[in-house]
């Protein structure tokens, strides 16, 4: 009985010391522990405005408490509003003529309509362009008064998305709409062609991910609908698309007969948050200066259309391990160790959790427009995003934004002297992330990522795929950064790296179901991170790590030349894909 009484308290005190480490250690088994809790089935993607995220804050909070940090506001939340979601209200209305158009079979509002209603005379205006440049000219509303009139409007432009259009730019929906407001129209009915949609569905009523409405009512309506709105000027959907087709010129006109339409659309706003805690330095004047460390906890909740699911039709719980239940518990044990070692921090640190980064990064646009402390103060952001998935085999990861401080890349490269990993640096200041907002006010910043993968925005994002030892290595690293940089005792120099915002991409009829691993410097080609094996590239037998080089025989030397290839492809097009793998060069053939 002694014996076995001995024996368990042996083993007791061993789980104990075990439990009891070094508070300024990054530990495996907490960075796991952060995740399995945030990217449980129970937090059920931790969306904005939901009890789930609720609870993420609330455990984030707790965990930087334990730190002995002061929660900014007193209980660390930084509140601010969001859209997350959108639906049609009890006033649709559709008539003429004593004809009643029915709500989400004949038409339905567009998510950037305003509520409201309008009695007016028709016109049609093809495509609703007022085009004027050096290449084109095509001007829908000449000798065309739409002045209190609603105005019928083709759907995208009379080329078929042909390759470098120069219709391309005016085509979105919201400037076709400014065009018809600055002409004096009372509201928007929009169509779709054959060649834009032979099954003619109406639009889905999916928020935009942009809060501004279009001052007057926008409706999409049923072909079948517009034609008998066309019928007493004798003239069809069709019969027009073709004639646009054919001669390549406008051709609009009034109509006679008045129309009776409304929209209500109610956005479902709700409210979420940032979390934030503060560690004080010790230097009388320097810890007036802060750095901020921050990641984002949400993450796209169930999925569906208008989430960013990469599986749109799939609705399940996405539990973003990765993406970015990695970054906050990478975040939280910085925040343990810093602490642990807050007597000799010379600036200020902040802890940053952000809400809604899956929405356009609103949480770290919130913060840096209602800050803490002025701008001025903070002296350089960390990102962490995506850091659990780093390769076991190759340990590389990626540290953007090392050119937007003066002498950051020689400081990084000296840190990373002697590690067992290999990092992968780029200047650029902008991104797909939180820092870009901290950047867009000339603030440095570093973002760190691992890798890209094929769970990357899907449900299978899950805690038990992460390499815990490789983020170990990733936050180790980005501990010796935050200390060198709260105690230089002069903080680097801003300076511009690339464009504040990023680049607005063109938008291209054809993918090839492949995500760029835009982390990959000094290759020529694209290297490919995330391959889709249900789209062309998967189909044609493209993997990841594949370097594209060519297609079709032209030359790939970067992201830039691919998409100018992109622009140049049709459907039902059959290509010809060279690709690098291992060294070799392989020859893919992808139908479109």
């Amino acid at each position: 009985m002694k014996l076995v009484q001995a024996a368990w308290l042996m083993s007791l005190c061993l789980a104990l010391s075990g439990r009891a480490k070094d508070p300024e250690a990054i530990t495996i088994a907490e960075l796991q522990e952060h995740v399995t809790y945030l990217a449980s089935d129970a937090m059920k993607g931790r969306k904005p405005g939901t009890e789930e995220a609720r609870q993420a804050a609330e455990y984030i909070k707790k965990e930087l408490k334990k730190c002995k940090l002061e929660l900014l506001g007193g209980n660390g939340l930084q509140e601010f509003y969001v859209v997350t979601g959108v639906e049609p209200g009890i006033e649709n209305q559709f008539s003429f003529r004593g004809s009643e158009g029915r709500l989400m079979e004949d038409f339905t509002p567009l998510s950037f309509s305003a509520s409201a209603h309008a009695r007016a005379p028709l016109a049609f205006a093809g495509y609703g362009f007022h085009i004027e440049t050096d290449s084109l000219t095509w001007r829908d509303y000449d000798a065309l008064d739409v002045s209190g009139r609603w105005v019928m409007i083709l759907r995208e432009a009379p080329d078929g998305g042909a390759p470098n259009s120069g219709f391309e730019p005016y085509t979105p929906l919201r400037k076709k709409v400014a065009v018809a407001k600055d002409r004096g129209a009372v509201g928007v009915l929009f169509v779709s062609g054959e060649k834009t949609d032979q099954r003619d569905a109406l639009l889905p009523l999916v928020y935009d991910d942009s809060p501004g409405t279009a001052g007057l009512p926008v409706l999409h309506i049923k072909r079948s609908l517009a034609d008998q709105l066309l019928a007493e000027a004798g003239q069809t959907i069709a019969g027009l698309e073709a004639e646009f087709y054919r001669n390549k010129s406008p051709h609009s006109f009034l109509l006679g007969d008045t129309l009776r339409a409304s929209a209500e659309v109610i956005l479902q706003q709700t409210r979420t948050a940032n979390v934030a805690a503060q560690l004080t330095g010790n230097d009388p004047l320097l810890k007036n200066e802060f750095l901020v460390i921050g990641a984002h906890y949400d993450h796209l909740g169930l999925g569906g259309p208008g989430s960013h699911s990469r599986r749109p039709d799939t609705v399940a719980v996405h539990n973003g391990a990765d993406d970015n239940a990695s970054g906050v518990a990478g975040m939280l044990e910085l925040a343990e160790a810093l602490a642990a070692n807050r007597k000799s921090l010379r600036r200020s640190v902040l802890f940053v959790a952000f809400s809604a980064e899956e929405m356009g990064t609103l949480g770290s646009r919130y913060f840096v427009d209602h800050p803490p402390a002025p701008l001025s103060q903070i002296k350089y952001m960390l990102n962490l995003d995506m850091v659990g998935r780093m390769h076991e085999e190759e340990k590389v990861f990626s540290v953007g934004g090392v050119g937007t401080a003066q002498g950051m890349e020689e400081i990084l490269n000296r840190l990373a002297q002697g590690r067992a990993f290999t990092i992968k640096m780029s200047p650029e200041g902008a991104g797909p992330s939180d820092h870009a907002s901290f950047y867009a006010k000339d603030i440095p910043v570093l973002f760190f990522m691992a890798d890209l993968h094929e769970d990357y925005h899907t449900p299978d994002d899950d805690s038990d795929k992460l390499n815990y030892a490789g983020q170990k290595m990733i936050v180790d690293y980005i501990l010796d950064a935050a200390k060198e940089l709260a105690n230089r005792p002069e903080s680097l120099a801003f300076q511009e790296a690339g464009p504040k915002t990023p680049p607005r991409g063109r938008r291209f009829k054809i993918t090839l179901g492949v995500m760029p691993d835009h982390s990959a410097a000094g290759i020529k080609g694209l290297r490919v991170s995330v391959v889709d094996p249900d789209r062309p590239a998967g189909r044609g037998g493209m993997i990841k790590g594949d370097v594209i080089v060519a297609i079709d025989g032209k030359p790939v030397n970067d992201i830039y030349e691919y998409m100018h290839r992109l622009s140049e492809l049709r459907s039902g097009d059959r290509i010809s894909v060279e690709v690098m793998r291992n060294g070799q060069k392989k020859i893919l053939i992808v139908d479109l």
